[in-house]
């Protein structure tokens, strides 16, 4: 799970970027309202652990406007603030849960996955990238209205790409969401499935979708190549 941690207390967001690594997730953080809204837009996450009392623009501002750019990403507001007016204020602006400090870190965990859980069911079922098309719910994928065969792996790969399209993503990620334990940590697997992937999606059609993004991994291009 990718999370994003809007946090101005420094020594306190290194501690959470610690402790939830530690838990599995992938874990980005930033200090002030802006810079994590602007995070938050350009990148995908699926939950963002978000401060109310932030410099440059506070937590229900950014919620407010994550919202109204069409984010779905789960947000739980974590504040010093304390009181049900101040809890009533975060859920209207569109926030999932609140937690205030001090905070129990196991909770805050469970919380976080609970909230992933809840926003990974509202998750859309159907990605369409230009005429490419990934429907997780069938597990089909199509090109320009042309079934695509793919191995349960390789639609597996896609779905994952498709999910974060426009975004890169590394091997090693791909690795421990796709693969899991089943992986045996070779970062050549991943290159002998996106080879595959680009004979079946992109190849015949003349497109380009499936993209390298060198240092970085992949990156599966949002308008379908």
């Amino acid at each position: 799970m990718r999370v994003l941690v809007v946090e101005d207390e420094r020594r306190l967001a290194l501690a959470l970027k610690h402790g939830l690594e530690v838990e599995g997730f992938e874990v980005d953080v930033v200090h002030d309202g802006l810079s994590g809204l602007a995070r938050a837009t350009d990148h995908s996450y699926d939950v963002v652990v978000l401060d109310i009392m932030l410099p440059g623009l506070n937590g229900y501002r950014v919620c407010a406007r994550l919202r109204a750019a069409g984010s779905d990403a789960g947000i739980l507001m974590l504040t010093a603030k304390d009181g049900e007016w101040d809890e009533a204020e975060a859920l209207d602006t569109g926030a999932d849960d609140y937690l205030s400090k001090p905070f129990s870190f196991v909770v805050l965990v469970a919380r976080l996955k609970a909230l992933a859980r809840r926003i990974g069911s509202r998750a859309p079922q159907r990605t369409v990238l230009g005429d490419l098309v990934v429907d997780s719910a069938a597990r089909t994928c199509t090109r320009a209205g042309t079934p695509v065969a793919l191995t349960p792996r390789e639609f597996a790969l896609l779905d994952h790409l498709a999910r974060r399209a426009g975004e890169a993503v590394s091997k090693r990620d791909l690795l421990e969401e796709v693969w899991d334990a089943a992986a045996d940590g070779d970062p050549n697997t991943v290159e002998v499935h996106i080879s595959a992937l680009r004979r079946k999606i992109d190849t015949p059609f003349g497109r380009a979708a499936v993209q390298t993004v060198r240092g970085s991994g992949y990156r599966l291009a949002a308008d379908g190549g």
